[in-house]
């Protein structure tokens, strides 16, 4: 497995582990946002790490998740500088107009 399709495939699962949720949740969660996925193809999506990026953000989107940030790490072929830290969503409560009245 590529080392990109392992970083995305352990990102989507943090995030789902993060909410309790599991990839049965999920797979209900894309159903009623009008995908049409079956459990087993969810598993083997993730799995195997090579869903598309639409794939990814209709999960992220269905979860919750709207934020994310990439894990560091160094790479010679494509990134010379380390990024962000670890995937993580922040703790942080925004206020919102709904709050200030």
């Amino acid at each position: 497995m590529s080392e990109w399709n392992n970083k995305v495939k352990r990102l989507l699962k943090s995030e789902l582990v993060k909410r309790g949720l599991s990839t049965e949740d999920l797979t209900t969660l894309l159903n009623e946002n009008g995908c049409t996925e079956t459990k087993s193809s969810v598993d083997s999506k993730i799995s195997r790490g090579t869903f598309s990026a639409s794939f990814f953000m209709q999960c992220l989107f269905v979860i919750g998740c709207t934020k994310i940030e990439i894990e560091e790490y160094r790479s010679t072929f494509l990134i010379s500088e380390p990024s962000n830290l670890m995937v993580a969503e922040p703790n942080v409560e925004y206020k919102t107009i709904k709050d200030e009245n």
